[in-house]
């Protein structure tokens, strides 16, 4: 699994061997990462998920990658993708530029490559982001890593910020168990979503009375404007 924070990327990808080496240097990076083989099954990861990126090949057998990122892009959702391919093609290329892919790679292609084309089309669509996030009585600044409950400043552990900011980041938005473990601990595990009650309840004892977390049954958390 990836380090909190990073985010899951999605690897879509029917050669069981070129998926396991994405996903060991994707790792590596500090990725969390989720392989599917079926193009149907990816796009409802996409929903289910939500990645912070998409590796995709061109190539699968049913539903190919092409198909796959005009669906996502006419449903509005722009998850940077990047498409992997075996056809070194000019007129291939230029299609899944316009269909709306972030990046292309050619197979065979370096794993390191890879993960540095990731991490690039992350910071391509990510922008400038603002510093601090505040929801109702609870405040975090990014660049230093500090918390307030009110005016006071609070402790928290590193997963507790980073779960805080990701809600903080999403003001309203109700986000399932699935959502939130994939974005703040790396990785999605139907198993594993006790562990963001567990966080959510040890956030809401340090911040007290000024915690803006909503619980919404059966589904997750959001963090309401007062």
């Amino acid at each position: 699994m990836g380090s909190p924070g990073r985010g899951l990327v999605l690897v879509v990808e029917d050669e069981a061997a070129i998926a396991e080496l994405a996903a060991l240097y994707l790792k590596r990076d500090g990725f969390g990462v989720h392989v599917e083989t079926d193009g149907g099954q990816a796009l409802e990861a996409v929903r289910r998920l939500k990645p912070v990126a998409i590796v995709l090949d061109i190539g699968l057998s049913g539903m190919d990658g092409i198909e796959i990122c005009k669906a996502l892009r006419a449903a509005g959702d722009w998850t940077p993708v990047l498409f992997v391919t075996a056809r070194d093609d000019e007129l291939d290329r230029l299609l899944g530029l316009e269909i709306g892919a972030d990046d292309y790679l050619t197979k065979p292609f370096s794993p390191r490559e890879l993960a540095a084309r990731v991490r690039t089309v992350l910071r391509r669509a990510s922008g400038p982001a603002p510093a601090t996030f505040a929801v109702g009585g609870a405040r975090v600044d990014v660049l230093s890593r500090r918390a307030w409950a009110g005016d006071v400043e609070i402790a928290l552990t590193s997963t507790e910020f980073d779960l805080l900011t990701h809600l903080l980041r999403h003001p309203g938005q109700v986000l399932s168990r699935d959502q939130l473990l994939s974005a703040v601990w790396g990785y999605a595990a139907a198993a594993g979503t006790r562990t963001v009650d567990v966080h959510v309840a040890q956030l809401r004892a340090k911040l007290g009375a000024s915690s803006p977390i909503r619980t919404v049954r059966g589904i997750g958390y959001a963090a309401d404007p007062a």
